[in-house]
């Protein structure tokens, strides 16, 4: 799937072959030539990623890194560090100081667009286009379709990525704030209340195939998708 990619990057023409390479490849880029350029996007929406340059003009690469991981925030976003530093050392850095890659200048397209979508498979996996299959449910991003047992179920477009979500994330507790924040993003201001409406339209479309038993709510929590509904006493 395509993914939000904020590019901090000063050097123009490198700038616009990654720009032009991630497009191409179906992402959306939002560029900066700086560090604090960098830190107002990510103020105003969060990216799925950041593509980071090491030696940038004024705060360096490696400094807004650390800014990036020591804020609540924006610890959780992929990190991938380029640079022209190829020595171990200042791998070991950049990899020490939060970055999930490292990749060395020059490079090629096609190895970028891997290594994001290695990253984004590991640390966002919503963001790609993987099939999910679990509990007896098939979500196929690609196709944007959810089926059981070979039927195709019907869901709105939250409940499609609200369901992707949780099913990219299973037996783990969100409150209603982390799914507004996954799901709708951290910019887009509703109430939380409104998880809870979705969350029963969501339930309602997996009912027919007795699957809406997979969502759980966890009481004084938030929600859950787990294959063993019986673990833990649950509300709906």
């Amino acid at each position: 799937m395509p993914a939000n990619i904020l590019l901090v990057e000063d050097e123009p023409a490198i700038q616009e072959l990654i720009a032009a390479n991630l497009h191409r490849a179906g992402h959306h880029v939002v560029r900066a030539a700086d560090a604090e350029s960098a830190q107002r996007i990510v103020r105003d929406a969060l990216p799925d990623l950041v593509l980071l340059d090491w030696m940038l003009p004024g705060v360096s690469g490696i400094e807004f890194a650390r800014r990036l991981r020591a804020d609540e925030r924006t610890r959780a976003i992929p990190i991938i560090m380029l640079t022209a530093r190829g020595e171990e050392q200042d791998k070991v850095a950049g990899l020490e100081t939060g970055a999930d890659d490292y990749i060395t200048k020059p490079f090629s397209p096609r190895e970028l667009v891997a290594r994001i979508k290695a990253v984004l498979r590991r640390r966002v996996p919503q963001a790609t286009e993987d099939a999910v299959e679990l509990g007896g449910l098939r979500l196929d991003p690609a196709t944007h379709r959810v089926s059981a047992g070979g039927e195709t179920l019907a869901l709105g477009p939250t409940e499609f990525r609200l369901l992707h979500f949780l099913m990219t994330h299973p037996e783990r507790v969100h409150s209603r704030a982390q799914l507004l924040d996954q799901v709708w993003g951290d910019h887009v201001f509703v109430e939380e209340r409104t998880v809870d409406v979705h969350i029963r339209r969501l339930r309602c479309a997996l009912e027919p195939g007795a699957h809406d038993g997979l969502i759980q709510t966890v009481r004084g929590s938030g929600y859950r998708f787990s294959v063993h509904p019986e673990s833990v006493p649950t509300a709906r």
